[in-house]
């Protein structure tokens, strides 16, 4: 055994391990400091054998595979808790691959699916794998027929791998797999989905090919506010209620169908809320959402407003008499009561009479700075403010004592079926203005304006139950729902002049008409384009599909039947009116 001068530095002992490497990895750059320790190590060998101690260097080789090891390790367990804890996270309505939209399910109040994204596939062949190709195309072509035989046998003939066929269920891609055939591959790709085909498509709207956009609809109206749902594994619910959109669809159809329409218009909302629960327009093979994307003259529904804002200024009341016992001349125009009475009429009967004598006088009188005050008021014009857009209304330039009178009955303004159930809404939940909204709970931030006051909408809203029972609109009644509303007849302007062959039947509604301002109650509005069948009016085209929705959506809306309580002082049902042919409603 070598005997060494302790204090001679060329044999001093080296410093532990552990020490030396911390030492390095202070002075080095990261990247350098596992060459040097290496470096360190491999002479740390040498100098033991130096030592004539080989036990040692036996030892430090087996110590060194251990740290190696366990470095390994650490390494990869951090990795994992770095991506579990900290990597992006996978849930429902977000994407797995690459070529997800992250665009979340859309669905109603209640939670019924209305659109939703679902893995397909696209088939991708290459030429150069494939074994048997006049075999390969006849086996594709029989799993799935659908497949375009000329795209097929391109594919299978070229010379580079190309995508063959796009978006293939579940169901087609086992089909073609099982084939077991070579040169076929299929990669996911997310495809938006509407479960319900064309019910409420015109309020959901679509996305653009590969799912990356909205295009209409609530699809592009709340595009950012789906994507991040998607992003956060959530849904995105809307205002409407799959029930009550089903019902309108229905009726609004078979009503069309009945009066040979060539269109149809409904909607219905929450009036204290301005939630739209049901949109329609017929036929659903329309690519235009009838109800924001077209205007009317609808006649005599703006008889209310005329009447609203009579009452809301003091200028009339329920008792006002009104002289319509000869038809009125302004300037060279005589304007007539289809159905005339011929007599002085209470505001009352004016109303239920539909009287274009009566409120044409109630209009000249209040002058154009009123009038044009209160139909601004009620959003009939401007614009509706709605999420997925509406049609700019068509206006009066002028507002003459023609016009007026004109204005006071619904001719010489055009405008969306959204603008009126918009504004039938505030006539009936105590004055408030209210958006319309798809957003469930409606729209917390914006604006209520107090248009009419509480007082004038309670007796609107008596007003129109009356008109219901014992004036124009009786065939709207459903048994024990207190419906009220107005009708609304117009003939349409074809090169320049107006049609009788070409009418607009509306009936604007709302039940139940009864209780304080603030009870829960729902409008309900339809409208007929160009109804064949006679009459044309709207208590004939129009109400009776009311009723009928009414009566079948109040057991979801939880809407419970009872008499009217001002009906039932006298014990008897009021006489009722019949509604004919060419009576201005």
């Amino acid at each position: 055994m070598s005997v060494h001068d302790p204090h001679h530095q060329a044999w001093t002992r080296p410093a532990p391990a552990v020490s030396k490497l911390g030492e390095l990895s202070r002075k080095l750059p990261s990247w350098r400091w596992l060459g040097e320790a290496m470096w360190w190590v491999e002479h740390a060998f040498g100098r033991a054998r130096a030592d004539a101690r080989p036990e040692e260097d036996t030892r430090v080789r087996i110590l060194l595979i251990r740290w190696l090891f366990a470095g390994v390790f650490f390494c990869l367990a951090l990795g994992a808790a770095k991506a579990a804890l900290w990597g992006p996270q996978v849930g429902v309505g977000s994407a797995s691959h690459p070529n997800a939209t992250m665009r979340a399910d859309i669905v109603d109040r209640n939670g019924a699916l209305l659109a939703a994204n679902i893995t397909h596939y696209g088939l991708y062949i290459d030429p150069s794998e494939v074994w048997d190709r006049p075999a390969t195309i006849a086996a594709i072509k029989k799993a799935v027929p659908r497949i375009r035989m000329s795209r097929l046998t391109r594919a299978v003939n070229g010379d580079r791998r190309v995508l063959a066929l796009a978006r293939l269920t579940p169901a087609e891609r086992a089909r073609v797999h099982d084939l077991a055939l070579g040169g076929l591959t299929f990669e996911p790709e997310d495809v938006r989905v509407y479960p319900l085909g064309q019910s409420a498509r015109h309020v959901v709207g679509s996305v653009e090919e590969g799912g990356e956009a909205g295009l209409s609809g609530v699809e592009k109206a709340f595009d950012a506010e789906v994507r991040a749902a998607g992003a956060r594994g959530e849904v995105f619910q809307t205002s409407i209620d799959l029930r009550v959109q089903g019902v309108l669809e229905n009726e609004l159809a078979a009503m069309a169908m009945e009066t040979q329409a060539k269109g149809a218009v409904g909607i219905i909302t929450d009036v204290q809320t301005g939630e739209v629960l049901g949109m329609a327009s017929w036929p659903g093979t329309n690519s235009r959402n009838l109800a924001a994307n077209a205007t009317y003259e609808m006649g005599s529904v703006f008889k209310t407003f005329t009447v609203a804002a009579a009452i809301d200024t003091g200028r009339a009341d329920m008792n006002t008499m009104i002289d319509a016992s000869e038809a009125l001349q302004i300037g060279n125009r005589r304007i007539q009561d289809f159905h005339a009475q011929n007599k002085v009429m209470s505001l009352e009967e004016v109303y239920l009479h539909s009287s274009n004598i009566g409120t044409s006088r109630l209009a000249t009188e209040m002058g154009p700075a009123v009038m044009r005050d209160y139909f601004q008021r009620f959003g009939l014009l401007s614009q509706a403010p709605f999420e997925i857009g509406s049609e700019t209304p068509i206006v009066p330039r002028e507002w003459s004592d023609s016009t007026l009178a004109s204005l006071s009955f619904g001719y010489g303004v055009s405008i969306t079926p959204l603008q009126m159930a918009a504004a039938m809404q505030a006539m009936t939940n105590g004055g408030r203005y209210i958006p319309l909204t798809l957003r469930k709970g409606g729209r917390p931030d914006a604006p209520v304006r107090q248009i009419i006051s509480p007082e004038t909408s309670l007796t609107m809203l008596d007003l129109m139950r009356r008109n219901v029972v014992n004036g124009s609109g009786t065939r709207a009644d459903a048994p024990g729902l207190r419906v009220g509303g107005k009708t609304g007849s117009a003939n349409k302007s074809v090169n320049g002049r107006y049609s009788t062959a070409h009418a607009i039947g509306t009936f604007a509604a709302v039940f139940p008409a009864d209780g304080p301002v603030n009870a829960r109650r729902y409008q309900i509005l339809v409208l007929m384009d160009e109804p064949q069948t006679y009459p044309r009016t709207g208590g004939f085209v129009a109400a009776p599909a009311v009723g009928r929705i009414a009566d079948r959506i109040a057991p979801f809306l939880g809407v419970q039947r009872r008499a009217d309580v001002w009906r039932t002082a006298t014990g008897e049902r009021l006489p009722t009116y019949e509604d004919v042919e060419g009576d201005g409603r």
